[in-house]
């Protein structure tokens, strides 16, 4: 009968039901995204593992007919990666690429669908000419990570001569067969833990209150139906019939909802993560999971809401004065939370792995107790709410009478901005830890240009120097001296340079070309006397320390008569002080020259526009394999980076969750007032003010579900840098910005629920059958 309701009740039945089934369809959608999500990553860590290419760690492979030579030609432009490889078949049953139909010739490459669509628009004109060959193809799904994914392979020819470069490899085959796993870290598992329970609460919060839409008219019609005979329990039964239908039927909206945007998934890119619609398949486990659930737990909510309402054949009791609502157990869920995170205070890191069932349950009490005490907050201030204007009267009679609608509607607000507010302490907190400094001084250069060892650093220098943007460059060749023979330890750098440029990393008493200096005392030579390494007349050989270099590769070289001593400077180039023997390139014999690296640092003027980019295409024309790289003075660990984007993208999620079911709430309570609305109206009042009335009634509620929000996630956050032994921060700005995007999204629901608004302020919403 409670179904029969649900899909028969005319006009209103038909409308209760899709608003409950959208409200309940939106979190499903969520929640079977969030089921897919791990086969997401599995799929996307599958992916690039089968594309490995140049890995360093097996032994060098000779020349066959099924080798492959392939370089890293890899770029950025602006703030996007472009995974970029050369290709140099040498055989016919060399590996072609996944994704790759056939090699590409010199002059040709293929192209991700993406690269190729910022290639062929105005805003690549940039990238493209740093990538001027032809385009002949595509790389298939197989091929990348992600729908966004800007990658490129280019044929190439004479790479195998510069396998020893460091940017280059012969290969047989694609993949990583032997991968080993990586400690696991007790703190990066619980941000992954916290970060799974704070963005899924709120889903449940909102599925929780999807299915009591409509509750003040179901409760109506239970009383007639109380009338015509039926006892307390067939009404509760009929209730949670009709809650059940809704809920089945909005797990039918939830798999259209989570259809339509798997399709868009594969369009959209979020904090420069990108899938593909075929990665979005969910567990079936756990969608079975959330098929069973999602129901049950409407019944249960349903069944637990009508224990407070007495259903009487001659009306319903919650339309008197209800009763007040008691604290004391409404405290108890957050203490129990507390109670099961203490005991793991100190823990994490060096003293052991966190209990993963307690986090999760003492995170879960948290929340839910924001849920329990916000409608009692929310009935005990408005209930010493008073005089004011009659917006300000209409609105707090309106809470008066139906506080707890009221709460649920921001309940799943409030959950949200206090996880947000806890994970954000945890992650500031926690950054400093995976956070390092790179030592780059990005005052004295802020690019640097690798060359390979054929280029002359001289000619690429004065073409960088050329480039738009670029106010200064420092050009040096590289490498290490040593003598293995008679002290395999004892190895140096050694820097060629102009006098101008020397002087950058040491203090010389004079220069002049032809000069050659020792700098003694350097960090970077700790436990060497260059000193003596540096004798006049001693054979020193270049790049002795690599382990399996034949000895018919060393190329010797003889320390001239007059080294002069120098001082080192400090950290220009590496943050520590820089030593070894510096050599002007007169000093510099023909043998030696060849085999050392080029390198160049670059001051830029940044407010030219794509200054980096235009050094980037610079440098692609100096050589395809030069690297160019931006400085930064600190890098952060890569699986920090990962969660905390994992984060953004489910905050995105949610908070699209989170405005799209406050809306659908709204417009129900709105529909549910259409009659008071249009008889107040009749009567005379103003629809600025009433409008101004619906917009205290959304105010109130948030300005103390939000107060609520934050020292709830103050306390969470507090108690999470504590369990993993990070000193205690407030940062009032995050917390405030956190309560603020929440604040904002209720006030954009509240603003785009007016027009309906207005509409229903008519007269002729008066009339019945």
């Amino acid at each position: 009968m409670g179904v029969r309701f649900a899909f028969t009740g005319g006009r209103e039945g038909w409308t209760r039901a899709v608003l409950t089934a959208v409200g309940v369809g939106l979190g499903v959608a969520l929640l079977l995204l969030t089921t897919a999500l791990p086969n997401a990553l599995d799929v996307r860590h599958e992916r690039e593992a089968a594309r490995t290419d140049i890995t360093f760690i097996d032994e060098r492979l000779p020349k066959a007919d099924d080798t492959l030579v392939v370089a890293n030609v890899g770029s950025d432009f602006r703030d996007d990666s472009i995974r970029g490889r050369a290709l140099e078949p040498e055989g016919p049953r060399a590996p072609l690429p996944p994704g790759v139909e056939r090699f590409p010739a010199k002059g040709e490459m293929v192209l991700s669908p993406a690269l190729k669509e910022l290639l062929e628009s105005d805003s690549g004109a940039l990238l493209r000419e740093r990538l001027p060959d032809r385009i002949v193809g595509t790389i298939g799904e197989s091929g990348l990570i992600g729908s966004a994914e800007l990658a490129f392979y280019q044929g190439a020819e004479g790479l195998a001569p510069h396998i020893d470069s460091g940017r280059i490899a012969r290969i047989d085959g694609y993949g990583t067969p032997n991968t080993t796993s990586e400690r696991s870290d007790p703190v990066l598992l619980l941000l992954i833990l916290v970060l799974f329970v704070v963005l899924l609460m709120p889903v449940a919060v909102f599925i929780a209150a999807a299915v009591r839409f409509g509750g003040e008219r179901r409760d109506r019609r239970l009383a007639a139906l109380r009338l015509v005979g039926s006892d307390s329990g067939m009404t509760r039964r009929i209730a949670a019939g009709e809650a059940l239908a809704g809920a089945m039927l909005g797990l039918v909206f939830g798999a259209g909802f989570f259809m339509v945007g798997r399709q868009l998934a594969g369009t959209a890119e979020v904090f420069r993560i990108s899938v593909f619609p075929s990665y979005l398949n969910p567990s079936p486990l756990l969608a079975l999971l959330v098929a069973v659930a999602v129901p049950t737990a409407a019944v249960l909510v349903t069944l637990l809401a009508l224990r407070g309402v007495v259903i009487e054949p001659l009306g319903v009791v919650r339309s008197g004065r209800p009763p007040r609502r008691r604290l004391w157990w409404r405290l108890l869920l957050p203490l129990a939370g507390l109670a099961m995170l203490y005991p793991m205070i100190g823990n994490g890191r060096e003293n052991g792995d966190f209990n993963q069932y307690l986090v999760t349950g003492g995170v879960v009490l948290l929340l839910v107790g924001v849920t329990a005490l916000l409608p009692w907050i929310v009935e005990t201030v408005v209930a010493r709410l008073g005089a004011g204007g009659v917006a300000w009267q209409l609105a707090v009679r309106r809470l008066q009478m139906s506080s707890g609608t009221a709460a649920r509607m921001v309940n799943g607000i409030a959950v949200a901005v206090a996880g947000a507010i806890a994970l954000q302490m945890l992650f500031a907190g926690a950054e400093e830890e995976y956070t390092r400094s790179t030592g780059q001084d990005v005052a004295w250069a802020q690019m640097e240009v690798t060359l390979p060892n054929a280029v002359p650093p001289a000619p690429a220098a004065e073409r960088l120097r050329d480039t738009k943007g670029v106010n200064e460059v420092y050009d040096y060749s590289e490498g290490h001296l040593g003598d293995r023979a008679r002290d395999p330890e004892a190895t140096t750098t050694v820097t060629v340079g102009g006098c101008t440029a020397l002087r950058e990393i040491a203090d010389l008493p004079s220069c002049a070309e032809g000069d050659v200096f020792a700098v003694h005392g350097a960090e970077w030579d700790s436990g060497v006397d260059v000193a003596k390494l540096a004798a006049p007349g001693r054979k020193l050989y270049l790049d002795p320390s690599y382990e399996g270099t034949p000895k018919s590769l060393e190329i010797p070289w003889t320390v001239p008569q007059g080294v002069k001593a120098a001082k080192p400077r400090h950290g220009l180039l590496a943050g520590i002080d820089r030593g070894g023997i510096l050599i002007t390139p007169k000093a510099v014999p023909d043998t030696l020259a060849p085999a050392l690296e080029g390198h160049a640092y670059l001051r830029l003027d940044e407010s030219v526009p794509d200054v980096h980019d235009r050094v980037r295409n610079t440098v692609a024309a100096v050589d395809p394999l030069a690297n160019a790289v931006t400085w930064a003075e600190t890098e952060r660990s890569g699986r920090f980076d990962a969660i905390r984007t994992g984060l953004f993208v489910g905050a995105a999620c949610v908070l699209a969750l989170i405005g799209a079911s406050l809306l659908v709430s709204q417009l129900e309570q709105l529909r549910e007032r259409r009659r008071l609305l249009s008889a107040l109206v009749a009567f005379g009042t103003r629809r600025r003010t009433l409008s101004l009335s619906v917009l205290w009634q959304t105010a109130i509620p948030v300005a103390l579900g939000l107060l609520l929000a934050s020292v709830v996630g103050l306390t969470l956050g507090t108690v999470l840098l504590k369990m993993t032994g990070t000193p205690v921060r407030v940062d009032w700005t995050g917390v405030l910005a956190m309560a603020g995007i929440g604040g904002a999204v209720v006030l954009a629901v509240t603003l785009l629920s007016l027009p309906p608004l207005l509409r229903l302020m008519r007269p002729e919403g008066l009339r019945t059958e």
